[in-house]
């Protein structure tokens, strides 16, 4: 394997781990007006991902990063043609970050409900341009010879943006309640698997089909396959979380994410960003990259540090395992608090 290609696959591996695990925060915070109807629930739900949900955005940072530093064509693309798109994701971040440490500033029922619901919007937001930016620059862009976009400012954001707008908050949603339902316990539990079964068929159809759409464009009979198991994957985790198995049911959730994004981004190359005007104005991985020996100081950096950054959200998530039930258990680690 090339380094081109193995930086493509990096890439496509950070945005899926950032979707598979950013994903579930800002389905608990989308869901906080439907299941979070107390206050004691809303709390409750905060604290799934009250240690988690920071730690999941160093995911977008280094996938973006990523781009920038292996693909600064993809880069030089993607920013200008979806600048609305990228902002929206900006402003959400910013407003949700800004939200989960100011909700506990006061005690009184006004300030807690305002700031609970700049978490679910900041969440929503972000979801959305997230969504926007991927789905548009897998689908097809308006960019000429140059890799400059034709047309108007929102001229990006066609159906492509729409569906991966869609895709990426209907997972979210239901990712969050199959999260909510292996995480707590009593009613939020029950009410959180409720919704996950009557959703879960629904919520996967945005997304299979934008991998469908990208297979059936330049596919192979590998993404073919991939696409397959990741339908099957939806099947088992409605099956499982049937029966009251939300670890099964959460695992094969995300395998659908892993298999559909694997469809996706396995079809698409070697192309970066397609071109809706031209396929020869397609930017490629040999268009977009930096010079071997950049990316291979890039690989030993990576190989020495990306290690240590899994290992350590690694033992986040070990540490912070347990169920969480309406009052805080005794020895529960204080950072379970959002």
């Amino acid at each position: 394997m090339d380094l081109q290609t193995l930086w493509f696959a990096a890439v496509a591996l950070l945005w899926t781990g950032f979707l598979l695990l950013e994903g579930f925060d800002f389905g608990v915070a989308a869901l906080l007006p439907l299941l979070g109807r107390r206050p004691a629930e809303r709390h409750l739900m905060l604290r799934t991902i009250g240690p988690l949900w920071d730690g999941n955005e160093v995911w977008l940072i280094t996938a973006v990063g990523a781009v920038f530093a292996a693909f600064p064509g993809w880069y030089a693309t993607w920013l200008p043609a979806l600048y609305l798109p990228f902002v929206l994701v900006l402003f959400g971040l910013i407003i949700r970050a800004v939200a989960f440490e100011w909700r506990h500033s006061h005690s009184t029922e006004a300030w807690d409900t305002t700031w609970t619901r700049v978490i679910t919007t900041g969440s929503l937001v972000a979801a959305a341009g997230i969504g926007a930016a991927l789905g548009a620059t897998t689908l097809g862009l308006p960019i000429d010879d140059d890799g400059n976009r034709v047309g108007g400012a929102f001229s990006g954001l066609g159906w492509p943006a729409l569906l991966g707008a869609v895709a990426v908050l209907a997972f979210s949603v239901v990712h969050g309640a199959v999260f909510l339902s292996l995480k707590t316990d009593g009613p939020l539990r029950v009410a959180a698997r409720r919704f996950a079964l009557r959703w879960a068929p629904v919520a996967a159809l945005p997304l299979l089909a934008w991998a469908g759409l990208v297979h059936l464009r330049s596919g192979t009979p590998v993404t073919g396959v991939l696409w397959l198991a990741a339908a099957l994957a939806v099947l088992v985790a409605w099956v499982r979380l049937r029966v009251g198995r939300e670890g099964q049911a959460f695992t094969a959730w995300g395998a659908m994410l892993v298999m559909a994004a694997a469809t996706v981004f396995g079809a698409a190359y070697p192309v970066v960003v397609p071109s809706t005007i031209d396929s020869a104005f397609d930017v490629t991985i040999a268009d977009a990259s930096v010079s071997d020996y950049t990316l291979t100081v890039m690989t030993w950096a990576a190989g020495i540090g990306l290690p240590v950054v899994l290992g350590y959200q690694a033992w986040t998530y070990w540490v912070f395992r347990r169920r969480l039930t309406a009052e805080p258990q005794h020895g529960e680690p204080a950072g379970a608090h959002a």
